[in-house]
């Protein structure tokens, strides 16, 4: 039976014609079920739309027993109708009975229909309900029939989502919200709980127009736009100056698929239904989404992402958008940023009095926008993996920076503890501001220095705000990072003396550039490497391109004069090393004088102990150093050999284990017998039972994150710390995985909060 003379473009406009009349929704879904059985020379058209709990109700039929509508329902899996929903696929069979899904529902009537051809009304890849026709008659439905019907699903599908079904639309978004509730648990990378709404940091083209008036315009349309982003690829990958790398790949994979037949023919196709070039692109990015949502395969799955990506990139160029949420002028109150990846400039884009909260399906504890808004007072998850497939603008969502949980269209339930839980942060939080002035003495009187690791501007407030002694680590590679180009001699001396002034006198100790690994500077061409964490970085880059480091040290220097300068050097591994960089400095510094420059009143130089192999060098590194700083994140890591960054390795290796806590107790000591401060700067020192530990191996000084202080405060006031170095010294020798237990039950017995 061939399809109707009008086709599927002069059915759309009917559609329109009968959505814009003054009906009320029930009788407006009747007619337009009446309607498409018209158009496609059907006996029967029935719409299911998804209600709560994964259920299809039959909401209009043509064709079936009216008194079943309202009545008549299924689960997703469920029948016929609930395989095309859980399978977000069509099916088309020539006699419904014999299918082995099929289920008989007596109120409809339908046992007279044979064919049956059901569609699933998708919109961003997931599932609104299902458009369905059938005939008495035992036949397949043509391609062309298949077709019309997946057109007519789409514009059925934009229409409930776009709220034109004004008192189905309600119903609709609340249970399909119920439905598509979802849990995903990632990495904790910055403390704190966030309730809000999805801000998508690339947003998604919202497709308004879906009906085209030329198709030969829209033609035209769409293939400008395929050679413009086909062209922009092949740019991009001429450009690379690199020969090979992740990047390059990246974008040969994007050629590749940018140039799939099948997926521009699909496009083209939905063109010549009567589409526009963006509902054509939309139509197939949808299926394609679909089917990613429901992909077990990683491969496969992330194919399939390439073509989501290429596909937002090819709306935007049809549509002329390009910017990042960011530049949008209705960024809402309570913004969740939901991002595959981002760099900390773009974070710092956001309007902070509307960002409440940032999710990333990549991004690690080290990640430089993790940083930055540990620096903001932003809770965020990392490793969150798959959020963006279930995600789109304006949904509910809940960003649990404590427990490294998102909670996608929570339910009331959840949503109700979780504001409970935001009460008790934030009175939480209220009794650790009243403790910013008092001194952080334990009980048997040890002052504790509590400062805080800083990078960018952002973070000298919290200085002030959190009561902490100073700068413990100030991360000097952030400004880099940031910055298009590299900064010129005056913009670097103009930040640190901004550092150096916001700081009020207090001290601030400066990190030579850790560029290399994960902390790649756009402007500077880096080779590939096997293993970038023990690769060419931090001190092995400066020492081979002295100029670098030369230029950054007349900066500080600069900056600092007539006030006091620290420095220290990152991944020393011998203290040959150091003494090098050292020399550096001290010839920066007869420049300068030699030139009549103001000079810092006083110059003290400090090292980085992160490489194991400078454990065993401690004596000498004492005798030149000024001062030393623990980096307990990668010391632990290059301890153990173990990838902190590897998900099936994260939490393996415990730094309270005996290891590590041993070669921080030798270090402690060898400063105590040279005279020389020790610091800690890792995320060890954010954490109230991981800093107690550090406190009863004799540190006196250690660096967190500004949030850390208040907790950590109210633990060293209720801590005896010679009671507590008299209890965990003797379990050093103990051969466990890990001390923690003990040190738990320490705080238990003693009552020290933790």
């Amino acid at each position: 039976m061939p399809v109707a003379a009008a086709g599927p473009r002069i059915l759309l406009k009917r559609l329109r014609e009968v959505m814009a009349e003054p009906e009320n929704t029930q009788n407006r879904l009747n007619k337009i079920a009446a309607l498409i059985a018209s158009n496609m020379i059907a006996e029967v058209c029935s719409i299911y739309v998804m209600r709560p709990g994964g259920v299809l109700e039959l909401y209009a039929t043509e064709g079936l027993n009216p008194t079943a509508v309202h009545k008549s329902k299924l689960r997703v899996g469920e029948g016929l109708v609930g395989t095309i929903a859980a399978e977000a696929r069509p099916l088309n069979v020539q006699d419904a009975y014999a299918h082995p899904a099929f289920k008989y529902l007596p109120e409809t009537g339908e046992e007279i229909y044979k064919s049956f051809l059901g569609v699933p009304l998708l919109r961003a890849g997931l599932t609104l309900g299902v458009l369905v026709v059938q005939n008495r008659a035992s036949r397949l439905y043509t391609e062309d029939e298949e077709e019309a019907l997946q057109i007519t699903a789409m514009v059925l599908a934009e229409i409930i989502a776009s709220g034109e079904f004004d008192e189905i639309t309600a119903d609709v978004e609340a249970d399909v919200a119920h439905v598509r509730s979802h849990r995903v648990v990632g990495d904790s990378l910055a403390d704190g709980i966030a309730l809000g709404h999805v801000v998508l940091h690339e947003p998604r083209v919202v497709v308004t127009n879906l009906i085209a008036e030329d198709i030969q315009a829209e033609m035209e349309r769409l293939d400008r736009s395929i050679h413009a982003l086909q062209d922009w690829i092949e740019a991009a990958v001429q450009g690379l100056e690199i020969p090979r790398g992740e990047h390059r790949e990246v974008l040969e994979t994007y050629q590749m698929f940018a140039h799939d037949r099948g997926w521009l023919q699909r496009m083209r196709e939905a063109v010549r239904t009567g589409l526009t070039a963006e509902a054509a692109v939309e139509r197939v990015h949808s299926d394609n989404r679909a089917r990613m949502l429901r992909q077990k395969d990683p491969f496969l799955r992330e194919r399939l992402h390439d073509l989501e990506d290429l596909a937002n990139r090819l709306l935007r160029i049809l549509t002329g958008q390009s910017n990042t949420a960011a530049s949008s002028s209705d960024l809402p109150k309570d913004a969740i940023l939901v991002a595959r990846n981002m760099g900390p400039a773009e974070l710092l884009d956001y309007d902070r009095q509307k960002l409440r909260g940032v999710v990333l399906e990549e991004g690690g504890s080290t990640s430089h926008v993790a940083v930055v808004a540990r620096a903001l007072g932003i809770p965020l998850v990392g490793q969150a993996s798959g959020v963006l497939d279930i995600v789109d603008t304006g949904d509910a969502i809940i960003v649990d920076g404590s427990g490294g949980e998102v909670h996608i269209r929570p339910s009331p339930d959840i949503e109700h503890a979780y504001a409970e839980k935001v009460r008790f942060y934030a009175k939480r939080q209220e009794q650790y501001r009243a403790l910013r002035d008092v001194p952080a003495v334990t009980v048997d009187g040890e002052r504790i220095a509590l400062q805080i690791n800083a990078g960018l501007l952002v973070d000298l407030p919290h200085l002030t705000d959190s009561g902490a002694d100073g700068i413990g680590l100030f991360r000097t590679e952030l400004q880099f990072m940031i910055s298009s180009a590299f900064p010129r001699m005056d913009q670097q001396v103009a930040h640190y003396r901004s550092i150096l002034d916001a700081a009020q006198g207090k001290p601030v100790v400066f990190r030579s550039l850790d560029i290399g690994a994960d902390k790649v500077l756009p402007y500077l061409a880096q080779a590939k490497e096997e293993n970038p964490a023990l690769g060419w970085r931090a001190i092995r880059m400066a020492l081979d391109r002295p100029a670098l480091m030369k230029l950054q040290l007349r900066a500080l220097l600069k900056a600092a004069g007539g006030r006091e300068l620290s420095v220290m050097f990152p991944m020393v591994a011998e203290v040959d090393e150091f003494r090098r960089a050292r020399e550096i400095l001290d010839e920066q510094r007869d420049y300068l004088e030699q030139r009549g420059h103001l000079l810092p009143k006083r110059i003290r130089v400090g090292s980085m102990i992160e490489v194991p192999a400078l454990v065993w060098q401690l004596d000498r590194l004492m005798e030149v150093a000024d001062f030393v700083s623990i980096g307990s994140n990668d010391l632990v890591q290059f301890l153990f050999a173990c990838d902190r960054g590897h998900p099936r390795l994260a939490g393996r290796y415990d730094p309270l284990s005996p290891a590590p806590l041993s070669i921080i107790r030798d270090i402690v000591r060898a400063g105590d017998a040279h005279g020389v401060p020790v610091n800690l700067c890792g995320e060890m020192a954010g954490r109230p039972l991981e800093a107690m530990a550090l406190i009863g191996l004799g540190l006196r000084s250690i660096s967190m994150a500004p949030t850390a202080i208040g907790p950590i405060k109210a633990m060293i006031l209720k801590l005896d710390a010679g009671k507590l170095a008299d209890y965990l010294l003797p379990l050093l020798d103990l051969p466990e995985h890990s001390l923690r237990p003990h040190i738990m039950a320490f705080a238990r017995d003693n009552g020290v909060p933790i």
